[in-house]
């Protein structure tokens, strides 16, 4: 288990800039929007599926990749940006998981 966690800590690392430094792209609503909505989604399906089709499916990467947005909240954005936590565990679930279906067949 240790290897395996080992191995998600540059997923998570992207994931963490993907979280803290994506922001600074935010000039007007619409642009928070393209980040909240498109841009952030996108960047953390895509680093979950990788990261399942390379280490398998892990529920700490989902639990660690979701627990990582919540800081974000109070600093770039409001209470209402909770309800991304959510969202944002759900895509990472479903991008390890689907990834993982892929490790099996390597």
């Amino acid at each position: 288990m240790k290897q395996k966690a080992i191995g998600m800590l540059p997923y998570l690392i992207i994931l963490a800039l993907n979280y803290y430094a994506l922001p600074f792209l935010i000039t007007d609503t619409g642009m928070g929007i393209f980040v909240l909505l498109g841009l952030v989604p996108f960047i953390s399906l895509l680093c979950a599926f990788i990261c399942g089709v390379r280490q398998g499916f892990h529920w700490l990467f989902v639990l660690c990749g979701t627990l990582l947005f919540i800081p974000s909240i109070y600093i770039f954005y409001n209470e209402s940006a909770w309800f991304y936590v959510g969202v944002y565990g759900v895509i990472l679930l479903v991008g390890n998981t689907l990834g993982m279906l892929l490790h099996k067949k390597r």
